[in-house]
């Protein structure tokens, strides 16, 4: 790709950093001169300063733009302010765009007239135009975020012009459902999502309703840690709160007459009593590159293989240093993968992925009942090794969390039309017989055989409402 690479150490103000074997690793690995090393504290600032000077220095100037050609610029982020709307950044190829220039988009064909234009430094600084060769922000007055695509090629209205080669667009990894904690705020929750997405276009969305929850939306996103960060960011510069469903992969049926379907939610997934016309299931993998100290090569198998992992390739380092190669299960991956793998390295362990596919495998979905009633948004899916483990963990932990109410509640976890585990919140009690005389057997027995029959009824009508509070509880990862 002929690029320019400048190589950073980063977090030298730690007392177990070495400095020098890291340049080492460098040179070894990257065939870069340690000459050519930054040493930067990100945390407190230290050689910060350098490294920006150092970027412009090192960086070559684009080659490929004309400054008399017509405009050619391409959206590359975008953001909300609640003063002028939309805030596009776009990187100028072609031609010039000031103030008052009449733009289009390529892929919407929506017009715009710029009300501002300047630069990022780093907060916005207004300028009188912006020419070929710069990345800069730009107003174009924008209503509507759903029209601001990145990728998408801004031209002069009218003009002729080739577009630009788009980016490859994102394809999510993790599916959560989210739903609002206060089920009377989701239209301002919806306007508070709208804005975030406008500044992370990798974020899919799609509206869905449950039975437990009510009106929600199924978030897609690129990794657990992106749906942690995005969740985070919606409490603090909103103040919204989100119940966030278990992370889920999208899983592939194959039918027995060669057509294919993706399902991203694990309600929909087909359970022991749909599979007439199913051939096969598969689940999406990925290739996952480890790095570590060569010391800690065994443990690191051993997580590997106690994830669902095949060996792919083992190398050792001259710099003591292991590289291992595995294919595995993105769900095992979101379950926490590097919190492990870094647990079992004492933090030396680095890790990077690429998605490998679909492979077949033996999964199924796992539901929880109350009473005999499906809870669609504690449903999840997963290998049929995992089944009976996570069922009896996932019984207890929901009873931990329900009230107890005046009729006994039966708690079961369901795997391919067969009940897999079981438990039961005994029916709070209230003794009839505290007002009753001791000697009056025959009333005693009457009272508790009405009492007995009650509760029974109570239990045949009865509906168990579970508080959101007690997801939360219960989705939330101890």
């Amino acid at each position: 790709m002929n690029l320019k690479l400048i190589p950073v150490i980063n977090k030298i103000d730690l007392d177990p950093a070495d400095i020098d074997k890291a340049e080492e690793q460098i040179e070894l690995t990257f065939e870069l001169p340690k000459e050519d090393v930054v040493h930067v504290s990100a945390k407190n600032g230290l050689n910060v300063e350098y490294l920006l000077p150092t970027i412009i220095e090192r960086v070559p100037p684009p080659l490929k733009c004309d400054k008399s050609a017509p405009l050619r610029a391409q959206i590359v982020d975008s953001w909300y302010d609640p003063y002028v709307g939309v805030i596009l950044l776009v990187n100028i190829v072609d031609g010039v765009i000031k103030k008052g220039s009449k733009i289009e988009s390529m892929i919407t064909r929506e017009k715009f007239e710029v009300k501002e234009v300047g630069i990022m430094y780093p907060n916005r600084k207004v300028l009188p135009e912006l020419s070929a060769g710069q990345v800069a922000y730009i107003v174009p007055g924008m209503k509507d975020p759903k029209n601001a695509y990145v990728g998408d090629t801004l031209i002069n209205v009218g003009s002729k012009v080739e577009q630009l080669e788009g980016f490859e667009e994102p394809k999510p990894m993790v599916f959560v459902g989210a739903f609002p904690a206060d089920g009377t705020d989701f239209k301002k929750m919806e306007e508070s999502l709208q804005h975030l997405f406008l500044n992370d276009r990798s974020v899919t969305f799609q509206r869905t309703t449950s039975n437990a929850l009510g009106q929600g939306w199924r978030l897609g996103f690129l990794g657990s840690l992106h749906a942690s960060i995005f969740k985070e960011r919606l409490e603090k510069e909103h103040g919204k709160n989100l119940i966030i469903t278990a992370p889920t992969v999208p899983y592939k049926i194959t039918f027995k007459d060669g057509s294919e379907e993706i399902v991203r939610n694990p309600d929909d997934f087909p359970d022991g009593t749909r599979r007439s016309d199913i051939d096969f299931f598969s689940e999406p993998y990925v290739e996952a590159l480890m790095t570590f100290p060569s010391e800690y090569t065994g443990t690191v198998i051993t997580i590997c293989d106690n994830n669902r992992g095949e060996q792919v390739d083992l190398q050792y380092l001259t710099n003591g240093q292991s590289l291992l190669r595995y294919n595995i299960p993105t769900a095992h991956l979101i379950d926490d993968f590097f919190g492990k793998l870094k647990g079992a390295t004492k933090g030396y362990a680095s890790l990077d992925y690429e998605d490998a596919g679909y492979k077949p495998s033996d999964i199924h979905k796992l539901e929880l009942l109350v009473n005999g009633k499906g809870v669609d948004a504690l449903a999840t899916v997963m290998h049929r090794t995992q089944i009976e483990k996570n069922a009896r963990e996932f019984v207890k932990r929901l009873k931990e969390f329900l009230r107890i109410q005046q009729f006994e509640v039966v708690i079961q976890a369901k795997a391919n039309n067969r009940i897999v585990a079981r438990e039961t919140i005994k029916a709070r009690r209230k003794d009839v017989l505290a007002k009753l005389h001791a000697s009056d057997i025959s009333r005693r027995k009457k009272l508790l055989v009405r009492q007995k029959e009650g509760k029974k009824h109570m239990k045949s009508i009865g509906n168990i409402t579970i508080a959101n509070d007690a997801y939360q509880s219960f989705l939330r990862r101890e």
